[in-house]
């Protein structure tokens, strides 16, 4: 098995590869690609992830990498609405319990009207690599299956890649190492172990 500098060295390499930009698999599936790492893993990946993401914005290519972290798109929305502050101070009242759910139904997630895949999808131009950060701290509120299976709606034909700390074995997403997921079938590992 190789380390996850190994790993982590061949994502910048592969991702600018022309076959990447091409987003489809042998049955045509779309370009989702999971690159899941240990979860003590995280400050090294978050680093690699900014030097990546520098190195292809600032080259002279057509490419371009957009991030999004989970955690900080879920505050950017609460706070143009207005309900950021609101949540703290719930919290403090009804508990942690009470300001998830209220959190969740804010958000519209898995609605057909769900603010995180919008925000995606008001940011994300024909030329983007999308890059999905932040799953760790998003969670609970939350879940990577859930937005994999809605982000179609943001990115159309756009390549994503999905930061996962945690295992993905090609079916199942299983985060740090210990919280099921349900089952995701249509992303590929980036770079396998």
């Amino acid at each position: 098995m190789r380390t996850i500098n190994e790993r982590l060295d061949e994502i910048l390499p592969r991702i600018t590869d022309p076959s990447f930009r091409e987003n489809k698999g042998l049955g045509n599936e779309i370009g989702y690609h999971i690159f899941d790492y240990e979860p003590e893993d995280e400050m090294l990946v978050r680093e690699r992830v900014k030097f990546i993401k520098d190195s292809v914005n600032n080259d002279a290519s057509d490419q371009n990498i957009i991030e999004f972290d989970l955690y900080e798109v879920v505050l950017n929305i609460l706070e143009n609405k207005g309900y950021l502050q609101k949540n703290f101070d719930m919290e403090q009242k009804k508990g942690s319990n009470f300001i998830l759910n209220a959190t969740r139904k804010s958000l519209r997630l898995t609605l057909n009207n769900d603010l995180v895949i919008k925000y995606i999808a008001d940011r994300v131009q024909d030329n983007d690599i999308v890059f999905i950060t932040g799953v760790g701290k998003a969670f609970p509120i939350i879940r990577s299956h859930v937005i994999l299976n809605n982000l179609h709606k943001a990115v159309g034909e756009n390549p994503v890649v999905m930061f996962f700390p945690g295992r993905y074995d090609g079916q199942e997403l299983v985060l740090f190492g210990e919280i099921k997921d349900e089952n995701y079938y249509r992303a590929f590992q980036l770079i396998d172990y």
